[in-house]
């Protein structure tokens, strides 16, 4: 994988579908910015948070279609695509065999059935499902509140998230996310079915969305079990070298691409990285903020000096499809530094999902969901100061195509999407129309350029030595490839910044 800039969107967040953001890379605009797509599942049929409760994994052709995926092959760029590990949707025809064929499904085993799971572990509630006993469930980490289960026929399945709806013939029906047995042999099937058909797209780089909550075993965290989930990787790793595509002959293997979000404390992103995985930094975002908030570029020298040292590949963003992670800054930088950097992206109008519940314990899994322009108060020279920064960090950028237009908390979204749509503040869709007009301003010009001077310099490798220097708000960043360098002069107070080649 090269470490060259990675456009981040939806099918349908440039235009409208796949088609429109091909053409747009192809644009003179875009054109040698990007040298990789990441596109999120609604590339698939889901039934709800955008694409993540995957249905299944064959295009969903009103979006995207197999000569949109040629065309971006076409123009050189790679391609990122998602693969959900840990669960799978209701409406699956996984799941769907199991509720209309019961004991008799050749999917019974796919889905946890819930009392299976735990027969032994607990007493059997009136409601037909065993509540564990405490002592098994007390340092388990689940996503919601309650226990993860659904009740399907008087039968209880662990589920992630899920939604009861009622069908055209006013019947119940559930959508969401069911989570699948890694035990079950027809699981690793469909694991490899679905590699097979992304190495078919032509996906170089495959994201492992969830992989750390697939594990599951009585009294563990239920998050990131060890060593449970190295073996689930490494069996992963191994079905995936078995998917490989084929470019002029030859066999390229498919990149995994491991998705956790964890504490720095904990050091999870040093242990993938010497497994041998790529891994995000999701402390960027946040450092990146702090570091333009306080003038003060120390802790993010420190960082970029860890990741050079231990020679730690990544891949790093401002924004992204989820919100900004600052939990994952814990043992990087003080705890109150952290709580500040909350209350000030909140009172720029980001938003916390179940406020009352981060603010009662500290530990809590949590991000800000906000634009990356809106974060830093919606201020042109200190977005065009942050993109700098990540464009000369070590890793590939990936740059969310709503920081490159700049967009603003979508506060509009967020009332339509009801109690759960606060991840809406930053995925509004852009038009052609609004695509246009933002291509005239300052602000997207400049990051292009910016972007068109990581893609095409020479100097930018992940075998370039590269050197950081800080003196309080004065930041260096040298990039040295064989007889190429680039050199950025950042300002952490005034935001000015020179790029010299």
């Amino acid at each position: 994988m090269n470490n060259k800039p990675m456009l981040n969107c939806y099918p349908d967040s440039l235009g409208g579908t796949l088609s429109d953001i091909a053409e747009l890379l192809q644009s003179q605009d875009l054109k040698d910015c990007f040298s990789s797509l990441y596109l999120l599942p609604s590339l698939y049929h889901y039934d709800m948070d955008r694409g993540f409760s995957v249905v299944d994994y064959d295009l969903n052709e009103s979006l995207a279609r197999p000569e949109d995926l040629e065309k971006i092959k076409s123009l050189g760029i790679e391609l990122k695509l998602d693969f959900v590990l840990n669960h799978a949707s209701a409406q699956s025809k996984q799941f769907q065999d199991v509720v209309q064929k019961g004991e008799a499904s050749e999917y019974k085993d796919f889905f946890i059935n819930w009392n299976e799971f735990w027969e032994g572990c607990g007493e059997r509630t009136e409601e037909g499902y065993i509540k564990p006993d405490p002592n098994y469930i007390e340092n388990m980490f689940f996503r919601k509140p309650g226990l993860p289960l659904l009740m399907v026929d008087s039968v209880p399945f662990w589920n992630t998230f899920y939604q009861e709806v009622l069908d055209e013939n006013g019947k119940k029906k559930y959508l969401g996310q069911m989570d699948l047995n890694i035990k079950s042999d027809k699981v690793w099937e469909f694991y490899k079915e679905t590699l097979e058909k992304l190495a078919s797209y032509g996906a170089k780089i495959i994201r492992l969305d969830a992989f750390a909550y697939a594990s599951k075993e009585q009294g563990k965290k239920n998050f990131f079990n060890e060593p449970e989930t190295w073996d689930l990787l490494e069996k992963v790793q191994k079905v995936a070298e078995g998917c490989r595509t084929f470019e002029k002959g030859e066999q390229e293997k498919m990149e995994l691409l491991p998705e956790i979000h964890a504490s720095y404390e904990e050091g999870i992103y040093e242990q993938i990285a010497e497994k041998g995985y790529m891994t995000y930094d999701f402390f960027l975002p946040g450092l990146i903020i702090d570091a333009l908030e306080h003038h003060d570029g120390s802790t993010l020298k420190q960082w970029a000096d860890e990741l050079i040292h231990k020679k730690i590949k990544t891949v790093n963003m401002l924004g992204c499809h989820d919100g900004i992670p600052l939990l994952d800054l814990k043992g990087l930088v003080p705890e109150e530094r952290i709580d500040a950097l909350i209350e000030k992206i909140v009172g720029r109008g980001g938003l916390i999902k179940n406020l009352e519940n981060v603010q009662k314990d500290k530990n809590i899994y949590y991000q800000v969901n906000a634009t990356y322009f809106s974060a830093l108060g919606e201020d042109e020279k200190k977005l065009l100061a942050a993109r700098a920064l990540q464009v000369f960090f070590p890793g590939k950028p990936q740059v969310w195509y709503l920081d490159l237009f700049a967009g603003k908390n979508d506060y509009v979204a967020v009332a339509a999407s009801g109690t759960a749509g606060h991840k809406e503040i930053n995925r509004t869709n852009l038009s052609k129309e609004q695509i246009a007009e933002g291509l005239t301003t300052p602000i997207v010009k400049k990051q292009l350029e910016l972007l068109r001077f990581r893609n095409e310099n020479p100097a930018f490798s992940f075998d370039s030595e590269i050197n950081v220097s800080c003196n309080g708000e004065e930041m260096t960043f040298v990039w040295s490839h064989g007889e190429h360098q680039a050199k950025l002069e950042i300002n952490l107070r005034t935001y000015d910044f020179r790029m010299i080649s």
